[in-house]
């Protein structure tokens, strides 16, 4: 039983039902209440539709303790939230529910983008080196023609010995893939129009316009936010100028590459994509990127999945207990951030 003195933060959970489970192994029920006042099963799946004991939850907390599906924190909501002051986000993108009324209360936020990067680079680099040497292709060529190996010839010019990369977007995403590819003999270009050439020198990269590298890169891979001005980043020209038999990998959101564009391209079979998000997030049935050989369609796994989400839990605990004995945050989002980062 917990006395007047007190003194832990009062931590409410809010995220989309079936989340939590996922999220937290009862070692992160242990740490959470040893950190804050809270009951770590009370689950606030709609802020904007409280129930009784929700309600009083939220009066009395400090900290929002947020993942996936919570709701958009509005100044109606903020108003049954007098003592709140930080929100610890357990996953990467915050712009869904942190408004500007948020940050006009002063309202601190962390998020766990940095966790949730590492697994989206894991995805990038291995599709990168499976993708180099065309091992989608010949599996399904060689199950294909039961073992007759004529149809090794087109190999002739595949794998990973210098070939080159061009990463869209020096995002933390970006910067991992960077990270993760140092190993390999591969040369990598870089396109991001708030990097200059000597902050591209010291990540060892080549910082070139978008257009030049699509035309240089065998593979092109997309990490840049979804904002305004990155809606079909990669569009007909960009997709025009990439050599016959590149590949697009797209980890990042559907909108940057128009693709009403790509889909042709992937249909006269000149370029090869991976893409684990598309433009709708689901393709309807109907669409020729569940059946194109030369595609490989994932349904937005590249992020964290299963035993990962742990990290970013980790991660979020990591920060709360910075808030609960006084210190900043580690890894906090300013709204400044917000204009050109995810």
């Amino acid at each position: 039983m917990h006395h007047a003195t007190d003194n832990r933060p009062g931590v409410l959970l809010a995220m989309a039902p079936g989340i939590a489970e996922r999220l937290l192994a009862e070692r992160h029920h242990v740490r959470l209440n040893a950190l804050a006042r809270t009951d770590s099963r009370l689950i606030a799946h709609d802020l904007a539709r409280p129930t009784a004991d929700i309600t009083a939850a939220l009066a009395e907390a400090e900290v929002l303790f947020t993942c996936w599906g919570a709701t958009p924190l509005t100044a109606r909501i903020l108003d049954s939230a007098p003592r709140l002051r930080a929100v610890v986000h357990a996953a990467g993108s915050v712009k869904h529910h942190i408004t500007e009324a948020c940050w006009e209360r002063g309202i601190t936020v962390t998020s766990a983008a940095a966790a949730n990067a590492l697994p989206v680079a894991e995805y990038t680099l291995a599709t990168i080196l499976l993708t180099n040497k065309r091992v989608l292709e010949s599996a399904s060529r060689y199950r294909a023609k039961r073992g007759d190996l004529e149809w090794r010839d087109p190999l002739d010019g595949a794998g990973n010995y210098r070939r080159t990369v061009g990463i869209v977007g020096a995002s933390r995403i970006g910067r991992r893939v960077i990270e993760l590819l140092r190993p390999f003999d591969l040369r990598v270009l870089l396109y991001d129009p708030y990097i200059d050439a000597g902050e591209a020198t010291a990540l060892g990269v080549e910082s070139v316009p978008l257009d030049e590298l699509c035309a240089r890169s065998d593979i092109v891979t997309v990490h840049a936010p979804q904002l305004p001005s990155t809606l079909h980043m990669i569009g007909a020209r960009q997709l025009a100028a990439m050599r016959d038999g590149a590949t697009l990998i797209n980890t990042a959101r559907g909108s940057l590459v128009d693709e009403a564009a790509l889909v042709p391209e992937l249909a006269a079979g000149r370029l090869y994509a991976v893409l684990d998000v598309t433009d709708p997030e689901t393709p309807c049935a109907g669409s020729p990127l569940y059946d194109l050989p030369n595609v490989l369609l994932t349904p937005h796994i590249a992020g964290s999945l299963g035993g990962e989400l742990h990290r970013m839990a980790d991660q979020a605990l990591d920060e709360l207990e910075r808030y609960a004995s006084g210190q900043a945050f580690a890894d906090p989002v300013l709204p400044s951030d917000l204009t050109h980062s995810a």
